[in-house]
């Protein structure tokens, strides 16, 4: 069994585990994009159909006690009335049967009509016709300090209290005035419990009813009848709600019923006796179709929920799974596997995004084998130079060939006297800032360099690529190099280093190609003028720049040259005329 102990990769990134995945992500949102809207729709149901029908039920309820309370006030009206009609004559001589016979007759058109007695100017009873009693005739005593009789003078009618025979069936006393005093008073005693028809004729729903009480709570008229003859007893669980109903002013209020359960009521008064009739219904039957209709909601709710979340998962699986397929692809291109590929066929946005990772994975494999290319060219060529080379895609251009060239050559002046005595690394130190300079300059002007040796360097011009004026390119560059370098030199004298630079340029054929052997090759140049480029830069001094007679003629007079003579030169016969820039 073996271990692996490579050591980690340097240019991979770090993939990250993300807090929340995405699949998370979408199912949540998918969610509540449908749930949400589905619990605001049964909210808002729930609170406008609560409203609406709160307002339908006091609509409801205030019509049936007002329409109570119309009938009741007709029923007393019409006791009144029928009052008033047996005190049209006055008590004269030989009219006290006309009183008996018109008391009796209303007796038996007014069945709540119990007794009535009939009293003259002079405020004595002259007349007693009962159901239950012995009916009286004649003088009777007088009833001056009856409260009947005194309120029937003040407002010539008058509505007594109501009052609990035996504490059970409710009565109440009216008494009404004749027109003229000499007619007397007629005061009737009234079964309440006639008014029970009136109440009983009330449905609100199934179970609402309406019922009437006066304003010290006693019980005057109820749908079941035994209420009402419990008397006092009854009453005391009515004042309560005769309480509740009256604070909310006539409006419809939730509050408890005389047997203590939740109950929606209203009130509404009758103006003559002061009674209140209240209408009420349960709550629970009130609301009914609001209870329906959120379970309605709820069931909706539900079955929202489960295809929420259903849809919700398919949606979120449908995306998070080619999404880590992507995921997958990207790591294995982060680690160099440009011949991954992704398949996928969603027919969407997915699809096409899958597409274009695998041509972008093809690109980045053909980039990858371009840039090991290019680099292989760089080192001897110009950057430029390396992928104008590439994109011509003519690698038959570094084959060997004859080609005119301009050879350029320079070499640092005192460098070996320097290097015998300076430190290492003041020595590597100048050696780089020599090379970053010309490796600027020579870059900028796209020349190619084919080698270093030493403190000295080669450039070609024209080689590989043709370029455009060869010789006036070949001799701005060595101008070029030589102001780079002079600038260095000035900083090396002031730290006493006594270095010079010289360079020879000179133009010619050659061949050119690459050499070398595998995983080592170089770009070079072999030839006379190479030579003669070579002993030229040998022979210049500091800050010199040396031409042979062809470049100089090449030339002509675009950059400023001076004649410096005739030299002999080495591997030549004959001396040769030499120029210098100026």
């Amino acid at each position: 069994m073996s271990t692996d102990t490579s050591p980690p990769s340097q240019g991979r990134p770090r993939w990250s585990t993300p807090r929340r995945s995405l699949f998370v992500k979408y199912f949540v949102t998918l969610f509540i994009a449908v749930v949400v809207p589905l619990l605001l729709g049964a909210a808002s149901e729930a609170w406008f159909g609560y409203r609406g029908q709160r307002a339908a039920l006091n609509e409801l309820l205030q019509a049936e006690s007002r329409s109570a309370a119309d009938r009741i006030q007709t029923f007393i009206d019409g006791i009144r009335d029928q009052l008033g009609w047996v005190v049209q004559l006055p008590w004269t001589a030989g009219e006290h049967e006309r009183h008996r016979i018109d008391a009796l007759r209303l007796l038996r058109q007014v069945p709540a009509i119990s007794s009535i007695t009939l009293v003259d100017e002079m405020d004595r009873e002259r007349a007693f016709i009962s159901r239950q009693d012995v009916n009286r005739m004649g003088l009777g005593a007088s009833l001056a300090a009856d409260p009947a009789v005194r309120g029937a003078h003040g407002s010539k009618v008058w509505f007594g209290p109501v009052r609990y025979e035996s504490d059970s069936e409710p009565y109440m006393t009216i008494a009404v005035a004749g027109n003229r005093a000499a007619a007397g008073i007629a005061i009737a005693d009234i079964n309440l419990k006639l008014i029970q028809e009136v109440i009983a004729a009330i449905k609100i729903g199934e179970t609402g009813h309406a019922f009437v009480i006066d304003d010290s709570g006693r019980l005057i008229a109820h749908p079941d009848i035994s209420q009402v003859l419990r008397g006092n007893a009854a009453s005391e669980g009515f004042g309560s709600l005769r309480a509740a109903v009256a604070a909310a002013n006539g409006k419809a209020v939730v509050t408890s019923d005389a047997d203590g359960r939740a109950a929606i009521a209203t009130s509404a008064r009758t103006a003559g006796v002061d009674w209140t009739v209240i209408a009420q219904q349960p709550v629970a039957e009130a609301f009914a179709p609001i209870r329906a209709a959120l379970w309605r909601s709820l069931a909706l709710l539900v079955v929202g929920t489960l295809f929420a979340i259903s849809l919700a998962w398919w949606l979120a699986h449908r995306m998070s799974g080619p999404i880590r397929q992507l995921e997958d692809g990207v790591q294995r291109i982060g680690a160099g596997q440009f011949d991954h590929r992704i398949e996928m066929s969603s027919g969407d946005e997915l699809e096409q995004l899958a597409n274009r990772f695998n041509d972008m994975a093809g690109e980045l494999a053909a980039s990858k084998e371009k840039s090991e290319r290019i680099s292989r060219l760089k080192r001897f060529l110009a950057p430029q130079v390396a992928e104008l080379v590439e994109d011509s895609g003519n690698q038959a251009l570094l084959n060997g060939q004859r080609r005119e060239v301009v050879a350029i050559f320079g070499d640092l002046r005192g460098f070996t006297a320097f290097s015998a005595h300076a430190e290492p690394e003041i020595i590597m130190g100048v050696l780089s800032e020599y090379y970053a300079a010309l490796g600027s300059v020579i870059t900028r002007h796209q020349a190619t360099l084919t080698g270093f040796a030493g403190d000295g360097l080669m450039v070609l011009v024209n080689a590989p690529l043709e370029c455009d004026e060869p010789a006036l390119r070949g001799v701005r560059l060595a101008v070029d190099m030589q102001t780079a370098v002079q600038g260095l030199i000035v900083g090396w004298r002031v730290e006493g280093h006594t270095i010079g630079f010289g360079v020879g340029i000179a133009m010619g054929p050659a061949t050119v190609g690459t050499v070398g052997y595998e995983g080592r090759i170089d770009y070079t140049a072999i030839g006379g003028v190479i030579n003669l480029a070579s002993r030229l830069c040998g022979a210049a001094v500091d800050a010199q720049i040396l031409l042979d007679p062809i470049l100089a003629g090449a030339v002509g007079g675009a950059i400023g040259l001076e004649s410096i003579g005739e030299r002999a030169i080495k591997g030549y016969d004959q001396p040769m005329r030499i120029f210098a820039v100026s």
